[in-house]
């Protein structure tokens, strides 16, 4: 797939997640598979630029091209300026939001509070393209703002018009939510009468609803978000998958416990101790659900405030796990919670 200059090594995209995509997880995302990852949104209100939280989302030092930056807003001129400030940071794809349905985002008419308001969707898809012209600009949309109002196709030939070069589709309206099912007819449909690349997102958690979606939809690309969190090696498991038809095996602990471990020392470097070590919980809390006894290790670590601790306990956890010869089972999609208690009293007592 080719977005622009740039020819993606696969089909697989990380989806832009507030509070997830950082540049820690797009790079192992990346490192395990996946073709190109999408930041976390970047606000267009100049204000916040010298804010650390934007500094450190426009920061890509060491990020595997291309590196694809999402901003938001609801102002045509902000948003241009927020798409020069990021082509000037190092930004090679200008990803507009126009799908996230947090009220916070929408209530400001961001996010895809935008699609009630073809009009201004032209305006700011216009302004950005215009911006940036040496950047591809994609577009990340929902399929409406509800089932009454779904416009997915008029926000595709709005969005060929203004020159934005693939639109990525969560298959879902504003007022779905997450809730039920991806409506993967309307991403064919868009599909079908698009003339830049679709890439269709929603409910892609395994190797063969992956293949599914692209046979059904015609997609040019899939884009994965919450299925990945704590599992990275999904972008392996489904590119073996769509390449050869057969599964890889699943990782075992160890590999988990050495992923893991990876990603906190990263989080820990890029945000600092006491930053790092909250962020680290909620990714620590995802790599370990379907391990026996992970559900009582979340709620004591979660109580954990400093580096040494962290690591000591995930260590702890890890080898009685390797131990214990303990799989993963995402099938059950929860923890096995009879079995034993892989817990070290002596870390965790309360």
């Amino acid at each position: 797939m080719r977005i622009g200059s740039h020819l993606l090594k696969n089909r697989l995209i990380v989806a832009p997640m507030a509070g997830v995509t950082d540049r820690p997880f797009r790079q192992l995302c990346k490192k395990l598979g996946a073709g190109m990852a999408v930041s976390e949104m970047v606000t267009s209100n100049s204000l916040l630029y010298g804010s650390a939280k934007t500094a450190r989302r426009a920061n890509h030092e060491g990020e595997v091209d291309p590196i694809s930056v999402q901003i938001a807003g609801a102002d045509p001129r902000m948003m241009a300026e927020a798409a020069r400030h990021n082509a000037d940071r190092g930004a090679q794809i200008i990803d507009i939001n126009m799908g996230c349905p947090a009220k916070k985002v929408c209530n400001v008419m961001a996010g895809s509070a935008l699609l009630q308001d073809e009009a201004l969707v032209g305006r700011i898809l216009d302004a950005v393209v215009a911006a940036v012209p040496e950047l591809p600009v994609t577009l990340k949309i929902r399929t409406g703002w509800d089932r009454e109002h779904r416009n997915a196709l008029a926000i595709l030939g709005i969005a060929e018009n203004a020159g934005v070069k693939a639109l990525a589709i969560h298959g879902r309206t504003r007022a779905c939510g997450y809730s039920g099912e991806a409506e993967y007819d309307t991403i064919r449909a868009v599909k079908a009468a698009a003339r830049i690349p679709v890439i269709a997102n929603g409910d892609i958690t395994t190797p063969e609803k992956a293949r599914h979606v692209l046979e059904h939809t015609g997609a040019d690309a899939v884009m994965i978000g919450r299925a990945a969190q704590g599992r990275p090696w999904i972008f392996r498991e489904i590119e073996h998958y769509l390449r050869t038809g057969e599964h890889l095996p699943q990782p075992e602990v160890a590999e988990i416990h050495r992923v893991l471990l990876d990603h906190l020392h990263d989080l820990y470097g890029f945000y600092g101790e006491v930053t790092g070590v909250r962020v680290a919980r909620k990714h620590i809390s995802w790599y370990t659900r379907g391990l026996v006894g992970s559900s009582a290790f979340r709620h004591a670590m979660n109580r954990l405030d400093s580096v040494a601790e962290q690591l000591a306990v995930v260590n702890d956890y890890f080898a009685q796990a390797a131990r214990a010869d303990v799989r993963l089972r995402y099938e059950a999609g929860q923890d096995n919670n009879n079995a034993d208690d892989l817990l070290p009293a002596s870390r965790l007592a309360a």
